[in-house]
């Protein structure tokens, strides 16, 4: 069963508590943080994404997923450690080298946080191969970062079947997540593909009903 890590991004200010509450009641298994930059992305959004998540940590036990859509990644990673998330991936995109990259990971197990890199839909799989063996998740965007609401490109999902392949021929503990375009029309294709993870964002926070929609995709 893929579990559901719903994005926040589209959760309206004035009723966020009551939102991140109902979401846990309805079963979400992580809280996805979108932190964009307005620089690696066009949006900014690291100051409600960062409000969100302190408020979570002070209301839920919900793990948290951050995901960082930024050039700066050491800076925000330092503003997150105090939050305890459970995971945070960065972009393989923002890097310099492979050994900042490295870098990355090693700091943030020192910090008891799970290490996950992300890859845009034209990046190749290729790329982040060699960090599989030390990360805890890859994270495949199955849209173009820096907006919500847009659609699955399907093809990204042949980057999710050969990175299962390979996770999988090389007896690996490395999980896939998707995020772009996921409702219950694609999360099939997604789970198929070979997709642990999902991040969900309006499929939920727009329906009537979090628990049913939760349901409905898993």
């Amino acid at each position: 069963m893929v579990e559901i890590s719903t994005s926040i991004l589209t959760v309206e200010r004035e009723n966020a508590s009551k939102t991140f509450y109902d979401l846990e009641v309805a079963g979400t298994d992580y809280f996805h943080i979108d932190v964009m930059d307005g620089k690696f992305v066009e949006k900014n959004t690291e100051e409600m994404m960062y409000e969100y998540a302190n408020t979570i940590k002070q209301i839920s036990n919900i793990p948290i997923d951050v995901h960082l859509m930024v050039e700066d990644i050491m800076g925000n990673i330092n503003r997150y450690i105090p939050l305890e998330p459970a995971i945070i991936t960065f972009h393989y995109e923002a890097c310099k080298s492979d050994e900042e990259v490295i870098n990355y990971i090693k700091y943030l197990k020192l910090n008891n946080i799970k290490a996950a890199i992300s890859i845009k839909p034209n990046t190749s799989v290729e790329t982040i191969k060699k960090f599989l063996p030390i990360i805890h998740m890859a994270l495949i965007m199955t849209v173009e970062p820096g907006k919500g609401g847009q659609k699955l490109i399907p093809e990204t999902l042949k980057k999710v079947k050969e990175l299962k392949e390979y996770v999988e021929k090389n007896n690996l503990d490395t999980y896939i997540e998707v995020d772009g375009g996921v409702n219950k029309d694609t999360i099939n294709m997604a789970k198929e593909a070979g997709a642990d993870i999902a991040v969900v964002g309006s499929a939920i926070i727009s329906a009537d009903d979090f628990k049913q929609a939760i349901k409905e995709l898993r």
